[in-house]
């Protein structure tokens, strides 16, 4: 029972580090999402 594993396949370790790389990832991606809308908003405003 004590490797017991999540529905993923992953133990809480591998669960841990995944997530980890999934927070730095996202974020990422949502400043460069934001740079690309203000890039926009700059080229054409819509006010």
């Amino acid at each position: 029972m004590a490797d017991m594993k999540s529905l993923s396949g992953l133990t809480e370790q591998q669960a841990k580090e995944f997530h980890e790389q999934f927070k730095v990832t996202y974020t990422a991606f949502v400043g460069l999402a934001a740079l690309a809308h203000l890039f926009v908003i700059a080229a054409r405003p819509w006010w």
